[in-house]
C-alpha cells in the first residue's frame, strides 16, 4: 500500500473517532444546528424505545429515524474532524522539528568558553552560539556572523538560506538548522512562544477561533431554528383542531429537515478547510479574520523589487551605435561580460547568446578580464591588443576620449526617461552601442492583476524610484497606481487614506520598516525571512517569502468567503424543496386537497418521512468533499458570482431533494422499511 493511501487511511480513521467523541454536548453545543439536532436525535431514540416496549405501531419507523438523525449529526463532526485532521497532520510535522538540543551559552557576544545547557531553559535575551550542523532552538536574531542555513523543516525548500547580522535577513526560526559557519543569536522568544509554537496551535483546527462572519452565520442559522421549532410545536395542536393527531416523531423527523443542518454540519469544516489551504501553500495565518479579509480586500499593495521585477537590472536591448550592427555590439558584450559575475553581467550575456545563438563561452586565448571597480565603474577584457569595455556613459566616454554619436545620444536619453539604465560598450577608442538594462517585469505579472481587476481589486505598486521610473514600469506592469519615493510614513499615510474611504487593504513587506504599515493594513503578509518587527505587525506570514503569495492569499480568501455563501445558498434551498416531501405527508389525512403537493408522487407519508431524513444525512456526506475542497473560483464582478452562485447552488439545492428524496423513497419501498 502506498504511503499516501495509508496517510488517508489514517486521517480518515482518526476523523471517524473524532465524530464519536465529538457527541460529548460540550463539543455539540459549538454547533447550535447540530446540538439541536443530536438532542431531537436523543429524544427520537427514547420515544421509539419506549414504543417498541410497549408494541405501538410505528415504532420501527421511529427507529429509523432516530438512526439517521444520530448518522446526521455523526456526519457534520465527520466533516469537521476530517478538515481538522488536515491542520494536525501539519502540525504533528512541525512538531517532529521541535527538539529538546544542548546549547552553547555566552555570557556576552564575546565570550570565548560557552557552556552547554538544554535548550528548554532558554530564555529570551540570551545569547548562543550556533555553528554548522546544529539546531537552532528558537526563534533569535542574528548579533554575529554569516552562515548558510537550511530552512527545509518549515518552508519546504530545499536550497539553504544567508542569514547574516543586521539588514532584513538577520532572523532567524527555531527548528531550522545551520549548513555552514557559525552565527552568535540572540534569544526573541520566551519558552512556548516561538513561532514554530504559533505556528503548531494555528494549523490545529480544534484551536481555530471562529471569524465574525462565521459567528454572524451562526446566529442566523440559530434564529432559523429556533423559527422552525416554533413552527413545528404549534402544528401539534393546530393538527389536533383539524382533528388529526401527529406523532412526536413525525414532528422531530419535520423539525430537523426543516432547520439548515446542511451548511450547520459544514460550517466549521469550510472555515478549518479554508486556512488549511493557506497552510498548504506555506502561509500561516496568525486568525481566520486575516484570511476573511483577504477575500475582502479592495486595495493591494505590493513593493515593486521581487514582487513586481526580479530586482535586478536585466539586458533588455542591444542599440548599436552608427557603424556598427547589432551582432557586432552583442559579440563585444558578451566577451566583456565573461568574467562578470554581477547579475547585470550574466543577463548581457544571457541575451548576447539568444541574439548570436552559435556563441560559446571559452574567453579569447591571452585575455585578460578588467574586473569592475567603483572608482572606473568599468569592466571588460584585454586580449591580443584589443579592450573592450562595457561601463557607465560617462566613464566609457572618459575611457574613450570620444562622445557617443547624436543618435545613440538621443536613444541613450529615451532609456533613462522610460526608467531603465544605459550602458556602453567600446572598443579601444571607438564606441559601439549601448545596452538598455530594465528593471525586468516577471512574467505573467501583468495577467494577475488583470485577474485582480476583474475581481474589483486595485493594484498599487510602492517603489523608491523616482516617479518618471515608477510610472514607466506601472505602466508596464499594469498596475492601477502607484507610490514613488515611497517612506514607511508614506506608506502608513496611503493605507489609512484608503481605509478611511472605506476600502479594505492588503501588504506585504519583510523589513523592519515595513512594520507600521503591515499592522495598519487589514491583511498583512510578512516574509518568513523577514525581521521579527515585520512578522510581529503582521497577520499572515509566508514561509516561502514570496511576495506575490500575496495574490494567492487573497484568492484563498474569496474561494473561503464564496464557499461559505454557496453551501449556504444550497442549504436553504434544499429546505425549501423538502418541504414538498414532509407538509403534505403530515396532513394529507386531514387535508385530502394537499395531495396536490405531493408532487414527487411518494409512496405514503411514513416513506416520505424516512425519505427526507435520509436524504437530509446523506447530503451532508456528499457535500464534504466540496467543503474541504472549496467552490472553484474564477475571477469576476460581484454581480457575475451572484448570478452563478444562484443558478449552480440556488437551483441545484431546489432540484436536488426532488430527485433525491424521490429516488430513496423508491429504495425505501422496495425494501418494506416503509
Amino acid at each position: 500500500m502506498s504511503p499516501d493511501i495509508t496517510a488517508r487511511s489514517e486521517l480518515y480513521g482518526t476523523a471517524f473517532r473524532a465524530s464519536f467523541r465529538k457527541l460529548q454536548p460540550r463539543a455539540l453545543m459549538g454547533n447550535p444546528v447540530i446540538f439541536v439536532t443530536a438532542v431531537t436525535a436523543a429524544l427520537t431514540t427514547v420515544l421509539s424505545l419506549r414504543d417498541l416496549a410497549l408494541g405501538t405501531e410505528g415504532a420501527g419507523i421511529g427507529l429509523q429515524v432516530a438512526f439517521w438523525l444520530w448518522l446526521c449529526v455523526l456526519f457534520a463532526n465527520f466533516a469537521e474532524a476530517l478538515a481538522e485532521g488536515r491542520g494536525k497532520a501539519r502540525a504533528d510535522n512541525l512538531r517532529a522539528t521541535k527538539a529538546e538540543t544542548v546549547v552553547k551559552l555566552m555570557a556576552h557576544a564575546d565570550d570565548p568558553a560557552p557552556r552547554q545547557v538544554p535548550s528548554s531553559g532558554l530564555r529570551a535575551g540570551q545569547i548562543v552560539l550556533v555553528e554548522a550542523g546544529d539546531l537552532i532552538p528558537t526563534d533569535a536574531e542574528v548579533i554575529r556572523g554569516v552562515a548558510s542555513v537550511d530552512e527545509s523543516a518549515i518552508t519546504g525548500e530545499s536550497a539553504p538560506v544567508i542569514r547574516e547580522s543586521g539588514g532584513d535577513r538577520s532572523s532567524v526560526t527555531g527548528g531550522t538548522r545551520i549548513v555552514s559557519d557559525h552565527l552568535v543569536i540572540r534569544i526573541t522568544a520566551e519558552p512556548g512562544k516561538s513561532f514554530l509554537d504559533r505556528m503548531i496551535s494555528l494549523v490545529e483546527g480544534a484551536e481555530r477561533q471562529k471569524t465574525p462572519n462565521e459567528i454572524a452565520l451562526n446566529i442566523l442559522l440559530a434564529g432559523l431554528t429556533l423559527i422552525f421549532l416554533f413552527v413545528t410545536v404549534t402544528l401539534e395542536p393546530f393538527a389536533r383542531y383539524s382533528g388529526v393527531v401527529i406523532p412526536v416523531i413525525t414532528l422531530a423527523a419535520l423539525f430537523v429537515t426543516l432547520i439548515p443542518t446542511t451548511i450547520g454540519g459544514l460550517l466549521s469544516a469550510i472555515g478549518i478547510a479554508g486556512m488549511d489551504r493557506l497552510v498548504r501553500a506555506n502561509v500561516i495565518a496568525k486568525s481566520g479574520r486575516a484570511v476573511e479579509a483577504a477575500g475582502d480586500v479592495d486595495t493591494l499593495l505590493l513593493d515593486k523589487t521581487g514582487t513586481i521585477t526580479f530586482g535586478n537590472r536585466m539586458a533588455d536591448a542591444f542599440v548599436p551605435a552608427r557603424g556598427t550592427d547589432e551582432r557586432g555590439l552583442a559579440m563585444a558584450a558578451f566577451l566583456a561580460s565573461l568574467s562578470d559575475e554581477t547579475p547585470e553581467g550574466k543577463s548581457i550575456v544571457e541575451l548576447a547568446e539568444k541574439l548570436l545563438k552559435d556563441v560559446t563561452r571559452i574567453p579569447e586565448p591571452g585575455s585578460e578580464p578588467v574586473p569592475f571597480s567603483a572608482q572606473t565603474r568599468l569592466s571588460g577584457v584585454d586580449f591580443s591588443g584589443t579592450r573592450l569595455r562595457k561601463g557607465a556613459v560617462d566613464a566609457i566616454e572618459r575611457f574613450t576620449g570620444q562622445k557617443a554619436d547624436t543618435a545613440l545620444h538621443a536613444r541613450i536619453e529615451e532609456i533613462a526617461r522610460s526608467g531603465g539604465t544605459p550602458l556602453l560598450v567600446a572598443e579601444n577608442e571607438r564606441i559601439l552601442g549601448a545596452i538598455h538594462l530594465k528593471d525586468v517585469i516577471k512574467p505573467g505579472v501583468r495577467e494577475r492583476f488583470a485577474e485582480l481587476r476583474a475581481m474589483g481589486i486595485r493594484t498599487v505598486m510602492i517603489t523608491g524610484d523616482n516617479p518618471l521610473t515608477a510610472a514607466a514600469i506601472a505602466a508596464e506592469a499594469g498596475v492601477d497606481d502607484f507610490l514613488a519615493e515611497a517612506t514607511p510614513e508614506m506608506k502608513l499615510d496611503y493605507i489609512r487614506r484608503e481605509q478611511a474611504g472605506g476600502r479594505l487593504v492588503a501588504m506585504c513587506g519583510d523589513g523592519s520598516n515595513d512594520a507600521p504599515a503591515l499592522a495598519q493594513a487589514d491583511v498583512g503578509v510578512a516574509m518568513n525571512s523577514g525581521t521579527p518587527a515585520a512578522k510581529e505587525a503582521a497577520n499572515l506570514i509566508d514561509l516561502d517569502s514570496d511576495p506575490t503569495k500575496l495574490i494567492e492569499v487573497v484568492m484563498v480568501g474569496k474561494q473561503l468567503l464564496i464557499s461559505r455563501g454557496a453551501l449556504t445558498t444550497f442549504s436553504l434551498a434544499n429546505d425549501v424543496a423538502k418541504y414538498f416531501a414532509i407538509l403534505p405527508a403530515v396532513f394529507v389525512a386531514a387535508y385530502p386537497g394537499l395531495g396536490v403537493l405531493n408532487v414527487m408522487g411518494l409512496e405514503s407519508p411514513q416513506s416520505a418521512i424516512l425519505s427526507a431524513v435520509i436524504f437530509n444525512a446523506l447530503i451532508i456526506v456528499a457535500l464534504i468533499p466540496l467543503a474541504l475542497r472549496g467552490v472553484g473560483y474564477q475571477p469576476a464582478s460581484a454581480a457575475a458570482l451572484l448570478r452563478r452562485n444562484l443558478t449552480i447552488y440556488g437551483l441545484g439545492g431546489l432540484v436536488a431533494p426532488f430527485v433525491g428524496i424521490k429516488l430513496i423513497d423508491m429504495g425505501v419501498t422496495a425494501l418494506g422499511l416503509a
